[in-house]
């Protein structure tokens, strides 16, 4: 009998007799369904991009693993420090970092801005010259060359490579007492900016350094750091290598990810994209309800056919099969139809980059699995409750005349 149920209900639906407003409410619901559930796989599959496109432009502004002191600024012992991570096999390169907010001044404008002092393995860690867009990597040659940040270089107007046009930071001393000179309040120095690179909103106003610059404004001792950033062979075993050195460093240390590193930034990224997908989730909702108008016109439409099928014995529970399998093949075609235009979309964008966020940017597309599983069930969730609930009708509504 169920096999009954299911050939009437794709009779209902494909049959090409019948009422032509129940064919047009029906087909109706269809296309709802594919724009809705199109929409829904376009936009996540944005979002996926875009977390793609967000791990590209950060990937050179964080290390695999950060290293930092619990307790105080200075880490503490780093000879300690510095033979276990070269005893490491997986970790590939280290280099130290002092980092401070500091005072910018040229030709009589000046900004806050925050030093990174590194050293020369820096970019073996974070390639950050790879994003120098005008001018050079400083060579460490000398401590007081400097790359800036675009936006705090157009602001000061600072000139790139020249060898005559020099800013000054200033550094806050810490202390008590009483001030009796300008030298009691700040160390200064000057620095030549030898190239430019882009903040990408993770390092704005930033000026980075060779840290033999830091440790003379700060009075460090050589061999200093705030933190060490380390790059690991693979980094797949980020959270194993994190342990092994959790342990061989004993207390007072604390090791990040470069995930816990930008915990907020992912925070809000995943924020955003839940949100988005509970506002493409309640419109496939309010789309279900043309399905709900499929079955209840379907029923209106069919009365007299269901109330000979009653008089001829066919069980009411197999009637309102019939409503839920017509529901359950609609919900099926619009989910499938709108994976499919929705793939089609993605990888038009993908080959042609017709739609951009801006002039140079396209949105950023990526086609994955669990995209289409996610698409696919908070449809079928829907549309099932929808037909389930709408298929039960009453045997008397079918009886009276």
């Amino acid at each position: 009998m169920k096999n009954i149920a299911f050939y009437i209900a794709s009779r209902y639906l494909l049959s090409k007799k019948g009422s032509t407003a129940v064919t047009f409410i029906t087909w109706l619901a269809v296309g709802a369904m594919t724009v809705a559930v199109t929409a829904m796989f376009v936009i996540i599959s944005v979002f996926s991009g875009l977390e793609d496109l967000n791990k590209d432009l950060i990937s050179n502004l964080h290390a695999d693993l950060t290293i930092k002191s619990t307790s105080g600024k200075t880490l503490k012992d780093f000879n300690k420090i510095n033979a276990v991570l070269k005893n490491n096999k997986e970790i590939s390169h280290f280099s130290r970092v002092i980092e401070e907010k500091i005072y910018i001044s040229y030709n009589g404008k000046g900004d806050i801005a925050y030093l990174r002092g590194v050293d020369s393995a820096y970019t073996r860690v974070n390639p950050i010259n790879k994003d120098v867009f005008y001018g050079s990597y400083p060579s460490f040659k000398y401590s007081n060359e400097a790359l800036m940040e675009n936006s705090l270089d157009n602001r000061l107007s600072i000139p790139v490579s020249s060898n005559s046009d020099y800013a000054t930071i200033f550094m806050p001393k810490p202390g008590t007492g009483i001030i009796n000179k300008e030298e009691d309040i700040y160390n200064k120095k000057d620095i030549l900016v030898t190239g430019v690179f882009p903040g990408k909103d993770q390092l704005d106003n930033y000026i980075i350094a060779p840290i033999e610059l830091t440790e003379e404004l700060l009075n460090l001792p050589k061999h200093s750091a705030y933190q060490i950033v380390v790059k690991l062979k693979n980094s797949d075993n980020t959270d194993s290598v994190k342990q092994q050195l959790l342990s061989s460093l004993g207390k007072n240390i604390d090791i990040k990810t470069k995930e816990e590193e930008n915990a907020a930034f992912w925070k809000m990224i995943n924020t955003e994209k839940l949100f988005i997908y509970l506002i493409f989730a309640l419109v496939i909702f309010i789309t279900t309800f043309n399905l709900a108008g499929a079955i209840i016109i379907l029923q209106l439409d069919k009365k007299e056919q269901a109330k000979s099928l009653i008089s001829l014995g066919f069980p009411l529970s197999h009637l309102r099969q019939i409503y839920f399998y017509t529901g359950i093949l609609i919900v099926v075609l619009g989910v499938i139809s709108g994976l499919i235009l929705g793939t089609t979309l993605c990888y038009f964008q993908q080959y042609s980059e017709f739609f951009k966020a801006n002039e140079t940017l396209p949105f950023p597309v990526k086609i994955v699995g669990k995209n289409y599983l996610t698409v696919a069930i908070t449809a079928s969730v829907f549309g099932i409750g929808i037909s389930w609930i709408f298929s039960k009708i009453s045997k008397e509504y079918i009886t009276k005349s």
